[in-house]
């Protein structure tokens, strides 16, 4: 009966763990949930010897019956500017992708597989422009630790399948969360054999009206081969004027 009773406490215990670390996951993602916003931004890709080069864009993002939709156009430079990925969030499911190159003047889907690819060829993957959908991991908190003077819970995430695997393109996250804000300020990504792949680190939040916050620089190491990225967030607007139409696969085109 004592065995059976320990037994019980552990299974309790370990389940109380898992949601607990949900918890705090769907506390974090709430955090910096601001609802609708334009905004211009600077993309820096560095390669391992510091060569620079710089990418300019416009994001938009609004909401439309339960669906959230971000439209992003380059602007600079010329090869690629023109270049527009249109992103579908949803609650219940992964979300979709479609990208329109001027090149081929044509609008196509961007697959599962294809959603792991690097982002306009910067340190950030295509998967990284979404919205996660908590229900596509389970998660685990790990411990509480010291990360830039801020105590935070150390939380992991783990695709459920290999298909989530895949469309994410990590097998397992670790993000430290801050204990008093839910603000998230690293996330380490790690490959399908356990190593350690990219690292994000993310800075200048900024509160905004609803109470929510904003992170206006988010850079991303490769920590195989010493790449950076960094997006730097400029011209922020908490509303968008754009309609329904605009966020449309057609739109895309014009």
């Amino acid at each position: 009966m004592k065995t059976l009773s320990f037994l019980c406490l552990l299974i309790f215990t370990f389940i109380l763990r898992a949601q607990d670390a949900k918890t705090i996951s769907n506390n974090a993602l709430d955090a910096i949930k601001v609802n609708e916003f334009e905004m211009n931004s600077t993309l820096k890709i560095l390669d391992n010897k510091g060569n620079e080069r710089i990418r300019k864009l416009t994001t938009a993002n609004k909401n439309f019956e339960g669906i959230n939709k971000t439209l992003i156009k380059f602007t600079y430079p010329a090869d690629v500017s023109g270049t527009s990925i249109l992103i579908y969030n949803y609650n219940d499911k992964p979300a979709d992708m479609w990208i329109y190159l001027p090149s081929m003047r044509k609008t196509r889907r961007i697959s599962g597989s294809e959603k792991s690819a690097n982002f306009m060829g910067s340190e950030f993957k295509n998967s990284d422009m979404a919205i996660p959908n908590l229900n596509d991991f389970d998660y685990k908190l790990i411990k509480t630790e010291l990360f830039n003077d801020k105590q935070c819970y150390v939380v992991e995430s783990t695709p459920k399948s290999p298909k989530l695997e895949e469309e994410y393109g990590f097998s397992k996250q670790i993000s430290f969360i801050d204990k008093n804000t839910y603000l998230t300020y690293k996330t380490e990504y790690y490959d399908k054999s356990g190593k350690l792949d990219r690292t994000q680190t993310i800075s200048d939040y900024r509160k905004q009206t609803n109470g929510k916050y904003f992170a206006f620089r988010m850079e991303m190491k490769n920590e195989k081969n010493n790449r950076k990225s960094i997006l730097i967030i400029e011209n922020f607007v908490g509303s968008c004027s754009l309609k329904e139409i605009d966020f449309s696969q057609s739109n895309l085109e014009k």
